[in-house]
């Protein structure tokens, strides 16, 4: 990881930094962001200039090398149930580990397994973790390469058959040899979407660390049993508008949950790629996921 400084949020007007919320999120295209992004372009800067500057930088903040000698990773692929044939997934291990180990499913942002992804799956493995990264996109040709095209390709999927295969994929990594059958699992936008789903149509989740994902229908809380770390950006109106009810539904069902929502964070504040990067509140949140896990898992 480089010691090279990167820009921060703060560095940008905070007006842009909600126009790119809105085009990672497909609310916008390309053409819209720089459209608008046009009016922050000062100085010399131009707004093509700023989608580089806020673009992940994969290299530059990986934290663990792919060839990493104390990790056996491999590409592991599935059969899948929602009828696309096979499904795909990266799976982490502390090398030479015999078992059983812990197990956690991290499931990632709206545009498949990217570097990212296969970074923090690492990370964990190097926690002592069996660590699998299903690929929502695999059955699209999976990641691209590129974020532009992966948040289009993500646009195509069949949500409902999706949602299928990552089930399958939580079924997968339980049931593995080297697993001890404990199981939790962490999101990230879109993710943690589906770490909160997932929560709620899994009996056997002992722990979820939903990253500013989307909460689930309120009607199905009861059927939650992980414990539930909800890790919350500060501003972040989009996903934060659906968290009231859900912690209504929460306390009124008895569930076990905490919440974590740092001060000056955007979303996406754990993804150390790009500006919307918070270096303090990132390693609070991990932190308290690793003590989660640690509890719940081992």
């Amino acid at each position: 990881m480089t010691d090279a400084p990167r820009p921060s949020h703060r560095d940008f007007d905070p007006g842009l930094m909600r126009l790119f919320d809105q085009y990672v999120h497909g609310q916008i295209d390309r053409r819209a962001f720089l459209a608008g992004a046009a009016r922050f372009a000062v100085g010399g800067t131009t707004a093509a200039g700023l989608l580089a500057a806020l673009s992940p930088k994969f290299v530059q903040a990986r934290q663990v090398a792919e060839d990493d000698a104390r990790l056996a990773t491999r590409y592991e692929t599935i059969p899948s149930p929602a009828g696309y044939g096979e499904a795909r997934g990266y799976l982490a291990a502390p090398a030479g580990a015999g078992g059983p180990l812990p197990l956690v499913l991290v499931v990632h942002e709206n545009r498949g397994l990217n570097p990212h992804i296969e970074d923090v799956t690492r990370r964990l493995a190097l926690e002592g973790y069996l660590a699998f990264a299903p690929d929502a996109l695999f059955p699209l040709g999976g990641y691209p390469g590129d974020e532009d095209s992966a948040r289009s390709k993500f646009q195509e999927l069949d949500q409902a058959r999706t949602r299928e295969d990552l089930l399958a994929a939580a079924a997968w990594l339980q049931s593995h040899p080297l697993g001890n059958g404990r199981m939790g699992v962490v999101g990230f936008c879109y993710g943690g979407a589906i770490a909160n789903f997932l929560a709620t149509r899994l009996p056997d989740l002992k722990a979820a660390a939903p990253f500013y994902g989307s909460a689930p229908p309120v009607d199905a809380v009861p059927a939650i049993t992980a414990e539930l770390l909800v890790v919350l950006a500060e501003d972040d109106p989009r996903v934060n508008a659906s968290w009231p009810a859900y912690e209504e539904a929460l306390k009124a069902a008895g569930k076990s949950y905490t919440l974590l929502q740092p001060p000056g964070t955007q979303h996406g504040f754990h993804n150390d790629t790009t500006p919307r990067y918070d270096e303090a509140a990132a390693k609070q949140a991990w932190t308290a996921t690793l003590a989660l896990f640690a509890r719940t898992l081992r």
